[in-house]
């Protein structure tokens, strides 16, 4: 009998959402993606309890848009080549194989256009109330399915909590970026969101724009953000490795977020 996916409801119960939230968000993700699935109550059910030890690919794609996290961290085993997982009534889904999700492999960026992996993410902004600009750093994993990306950043790699949805025109990366400050920092755990636009150089191994946002004062502000790509992996060993503080700049860096 397999143990409980206590990783899975945590991170499920982190984002507020029930089970059947939980559920509905999986099928409007799937709808987003070109991939329907009929996830529901019982299937998230199943899952958390362990009766099932892996989603099909089809429901594997969706956890990790709705989470933001590879599948290798939502608590699931990892399915042996070849052997297939039912997720509900049977039912085969062959177009990507179980495995090829557990155990994430390198890719080459610029010749297959993918861009999931682990991203150093660094921002500047200038604080108003403090006279003086700041930049801010994170590790962050990104993960792509079609021509989205889902940034989310590694908890231990700053103090502050940051995500980025975003689309691919080409080389063009548009989207919006949200940032929960330190809770014990300057900005006292204040929320700042705003949009971001971000060109991909032709090595596909950084991406570099701007972010919109605005201020404590209700302004509209702007600076440069830049993405760089530092690991095709998106394994839990790769995830832990980078899930630390990036070294500090010499331009003075500032994990705090975008208060101004």
């Amino acid at each position: 009998m397999n143990a409980p996916n206590t990783a899975l409801r945590a991170v499920r119960t982190g984002m507020r959402m029930s089970q059947d939230d939980f559920a509905r968000a999986l099928q409007a993700a799937g709808r987003r993606v070109g991939e329907p699935n009929d996830a529901n109550k019982r299937l998230v059910q199943r899952w958390e309890s362990g009766a099932i030890a892996a989603p099909r690919p089809v429901y594997a794609r969706a956890l990790e848009v709705v989470t933001g996290l590879p599948v290798s961290l939502l608590g699931f085993a990892a399915i042996p080549n070849g052997q297939v997982v039912d997720d509900q009534h049977g039912g085969h889904d062959l177009t990507s194989p179980m495995s090829s999700l557990a155990t994430p492999t390198p890719k080459p960026l610029a010749v297959q256009g993918s861009y999931e992996g682990v991203w150093l993410s660094r921002y500047q902004y200038h604080s108003s109330g403090r006279g003086e600009s700041f930049a801010g750093q994170h590790f962050v994993v990104v993960l792509q399915h079609g021509d989205r990306l889902t940034v989310r950043s590694l908890p231990g790699s700053a103090a502050s909590s940051l995500s980025m949805d975003l689309t691919l025109d080409g080389a063009v990366v548009t989207g919006t970026w949200v940032e929960q400050t330190d809770p014990a920092g300057y900005y006292r755990g204040a929320r700042y969101h705003g949009a971001i636009q971000l060109l991909v150089e032709p090595t596909g191994r950084r991406m570099a724009g701007k972010w919109v946002g605005f201020g404590k004062d209700m302004d509209v502000n702007t600076g440069p953000w830049e993405l760089t790509f530092r690991d095709a992996s998106t394994s839990k060993a790769t995830l832990d490795r980078y899930n630390t503080s990036p070294d500090e700049s010499a331009s003075g860096q500032s994990d705090e977020g975008w208060g101004r």
